[in-house]
């Protein structure tokens, strides 16, 4: 144990000229993240704020030493984010965050993975993503009934499904290519070619 706390207190001495940086880094975005956190505030108070934080942190950013390059990096982002960064307190019931949305694809990813026993995406991801992550996000949300089944449009069902189907034919079709690109060409130059049929 004191051989730990002298590692410990060796360390501390050794970069003891960083903390004041550090401490000084920190306070700023933690303060910025208070602003971005507060509670019932309006879109018009939060921008000030924060506007007046970056100003602050701009004008002293000489002040954190070898961490003001990375205060130049906050600064930089948060001026790509402004424009929208602001929506979530001017709408109401709007998250601040994309976290649930990410969470949600993640817990899908990761169902996939489980069942399928795949690493990466499958290409069923891809080709039927816009049906499977919707029919898995209503399920989860509330387990489907006979009801619901018999309410629904036929008629966007089978367009649905035509799409998925033709998804399926190109992707079908372009591997079909990358395996024999000559015979799938002259497949294609015979179909062409092919007298018609008199009616």
């Amino acid at each position: 144990m004191c051989r730990l706390k002298g590692l410990i207190d060796r360390g501390l001495e050794a970069t003891a000229g960083m903390w004041p940086a550090i401490r000084a880094a920190f306070a700023w975005v933690h303060l910025a993240a208070h602003i971005l956190g507060t509670e019932g505030s309006d879109a018009w108070a939060v921008r000030k704020r924060l506007g007046g934080l970056l100003g602050a942190m701009s004008r002293h950013k000489s002040k954190v030493g070898a961490l003001a390059s990375a205060v130049g990096h906050f600064l930089k982002v948060s001026r790509s984010y402004w424009p929208g960064l602001f929506h979530c307190y001017g709408v109401g019931d709007l998250p601040r965050t994309n976290n649930a949305l990410e969470q949600l694809f993640g817990s899908y990813r990761h169902h996939e993975r489980r069942v399928s026993g795949r690493k990466v995406a499958s290409p069923a991801l891809v080709l039927r993503g816009s049906a499977r992550i919707i029919a898995a996000v209503a399920t989860r949300q509330r387990p489907e009934r006979v009801r619901d089944l018999i309410g629904a449009d036929r008629t966007r069902w089978a367009g649905l499904r035509a799409e998925l189907a033709e998804r399926r034919q190109r992707r079908c079709e372009r591997r079909r290519f990358r395996r024999d690109p000559e015979g799938y060409l002259r497949l294609l130059e015979a179909k062409l070619t092919q007298p018609t049929l008199p009616a």
